[in-house]
């Protein structure tokens, strides 16, 4: 369990914890919410022992493991198998002792507590990981420098998901997955049979991976029990409730004040009067809750083109003459709201490029309007920006004619107060270096605008904004996100980019999120209608007496097979067998182990063949 009591804590002289206490039992999901930065990153290292608290404790049980995501991503020339293996440090380290270890007593230990372990299945559970998470085998056996950043990221995720800690802490760990990785991980995260902590804005991964919310508003920490959207349910009754008992009494305040300031002149009343002082004085104030400034996204509007913008046909479009994507038949027009479905890898990057024009189509026919204008945003940009200039100085450059009342008034526009526009990039949270990007990506009033992945960093009060803003945005919208929640909103049209092509996906997000989870299922179907066959003879009773008779000699191989393995096993867990001058004999024994149980496999196997024919038979 964990317990955080009465802690409080400072930065700069900002305080983000006040005495702020919470409780997590042991085996819960929680997800960690509230808007950027209140200190969700910070509880995380206070919980890691990474800061000193200056009031309060954080316990855990002794001997817990706490794990997370590595700051910086593995890069180096061991396998990503290898890496992810690593992680268990335990086994590891085991097997690293087995291999020297010349002790008989202690060879024997690391043998039994290896098997305690598992640690035979692990490989193929740390290559289900990563498979889960988009690597193939093939990618699992090149080294994590072959990758980029993003995908070492997942990586460490992959390492940290097999140690399996007794406290893991996730800290937006949907923000280098794709779509697909991230249903991965909802459902991974449901079965993880410890403790999961995560800071997350992914409002589905909220509703589905975790059965409560821990809430950090106000330097205090709240749990909620329940999912995302029963918290936000319960938090809005919560603050109705406070807003409306502020209410009445502001009522009886102002009619108590309004008695004592008629009659305190009069002695009949003035006992009654300074009775009504002391209630007054008494009264503990209700206080109602304060909105936050509403989180806004203004996007400029484009004048209407004349449909389609894009069109194309016959296209194909790839990189060093060797096609990526190929019979592309595609429109778009200026009301489209487009959300790209499909796996890393297979295109969705090279066909935004082309789309934006910083790819060149190889073959067919492209048409676009000549006066048409793209925006792009891609997350890649954001780590673009000049870290030692401020969000109005990128304008300034960007606009150089225009004053800086109507730059800083665009700044407002996407949430960047006067504060943040004369703030220097590097100084500045991931969710407002995404707003200026994305605020540079919309300068121009496109009439296309492609988002690639545009929630990352975002909270969940800037997601909700930026649908309201793509909801009234009079341009064409394509979208490449992990967010369902986001996709669901915005976009009425699905293109799935699979298999070297572009096509429309006639299901419905669910049911592609259906597709996703159950594709290593085999697809139904439909059974042919089978005429029905005459039913076979009884077989005669000597046949019946035979298939008796092979069951039981099949029994009696098994009986036998299963003592000599019972002996063996004794043989094997016997210290001196592994003295120094025994080793070509234990050698012997191991082999002779080996033999038998996969004799004794096979027996067994005959064993239930033979079953299955003589219950077929017993029963015509």
């Amino acid at each position: 369990m964990l317990r955080i009591r009465d802690i409080t804590y400072s930065v700069e002289g900002r305080p983000l914890f006040e005495e702020a206490s919470a409780t997590i039992p042991n085996g819960h999901k929680v997800g960690l919410v509230g808007r950027n930065g209140t200190g969700k990153t910070t509880l995380f290292r206070l919980i890691r022992g990474e800061l000193a608290l200056e009031t309060g404790a954080i316990t855990l049980p002794s001997k817990a493991q706490i794990g997370g995501i590595a700051q910086e991503a593995p890069s180096s020339d061991v396998s990503l198998i290898d890496t992810v293996l690593a992680a268990a440090t335990e086994r590891a380290a085991l097997m690293a002792e087995a291999e020297t270890a010349t002790d008989p007593t202690r060879i024997a230990e690391v043998q039994t507590r290896l098997a305690d372990i598992d640690a035979w299945s692990a490989e193929a559970r740390a290559a289900s990981i990563l498979k889960g998470l988009g690597f193939d085998e093939e990618a699992q056996q090149r080294p994590c420098s072959d990758f980029s950043g993003g995908w070492r990221m997942r990586v460490a995720l992959a390492a940290v998901l097999f140690s399996e800690p007794d406290l893991l802490l996730l800290d937006e760990p949907t923000n280098y997955l794709d779509l697909e990785g991230a249903l991965w991980l909802e459902a991974y995260l449901v079965k993880y049979p410890h403790t999961v902590i995560i800071i997350s804005h992914d409002r589905e991964l909220l509703n589905r991976s975790v059965g409560g919310i821990l809430h950090l508003e106000d330097r205090q920490l709240t749990y909620y029990g329940g999912n995302y959207d029963q918290f936000a349910r319960q938090r809005a009754a919560n603050r109705a409730n406070q807003a409306a008992q502020a209410k009445k009494q502001d009522a009886r305040r102002a009619h108590l004040q309004s008695f004592v300031d008629r009659f305190k002149a009069k002695a009949s009343k003035a006992k009654q009067a300074q009775s009504r002082v002391k209630m007054l004085e008494k009264m503990e104030t209700i206080r109602a809750p304060e909105d936050a400034a509403r989180t806004v996204f203004t996007f400029p509007t484009p004048e209407e083109l004349s449909p389609p913008i894009i069109a194309t046909e016959g296209v194909s479009v790839g990189y060093d003459g060797k096609a990526i994507l190929s019979k592309l038949d595609l429109r778009i027009d200026q009301d489209d709201r487009i959300a790209l479905l499909g796996k890393n890898g297979e295109g969705k990057s090279t066909l935004s490029k082309m789309l934006s024009a910083r790819l060149s189509p190889m073959g067919g026919k492209m048409a676009q309007s000549s006066k048409l204008r793209i925006g792009f945003f891609a997350q890649h940009q954001v780590d673009e920006l000049y870290i030692d200039e401020t969000p109005l100085q990128h304008l300034i450059r960007e606009r150089p004619t225009e004053g800086q009342p109507r730059l800083r008034a665009r700044l407002a526009g996407f949430g960047l107060g006067a504060d943040q526009a004369d703030t220097a990039v590097g100084r500045l949270s991931g969710g407002q270096k995404a707003r200026l990007s994305l605020l540079l990506a919309t300068l121009d009033a496109p009439h296309l605008l492609i988002l690639d992945e545009p929630t990352n960093h975002l909270d969940i009060e800037s997601r909700e904004a930026l649908v309201e803003a793509l909801t009234a945005y009079t341009g064409a919208v394509i979208l490449v996100s992990h967010d369902m929640h986001l996709l669901s909103l915005v976009a009425d049209r699905l293109w799935l980019v699979s298999k070297g092509t572009v096509k429309p996906y006639e299901g419905d997000l669910a049911s592609y999120r259906s597709l996703l989870l159950e594709k290593d299922k085999p697809a139904p179907k439909d059974k042919p209608v089978k005429k029905e066959k005459p039913k076979p003879a009884r077989p005669s009773r000597d046949a019946i007496l035979a298939l008796r008779k092979e069951a039981r000699k099949s029994e009696e191989r098994v009986t036998k097979l299963t003592q000599m393995k019972d002996k063996l096993d004794t043989k094997l867990a016997d210290p001196e067998l592994y003295e120094p001058e025994k080793k070509d004999e234990a050698r012997v024994w191991q082999g002779k182990h080996a033999e038998v149980i996969t004799a004794l496999e096979r027996a067994e196997l005959l064993w239930m063949r033979a079953l299955e024919k003589l219950e077929k038979a017993e029963t015509l």
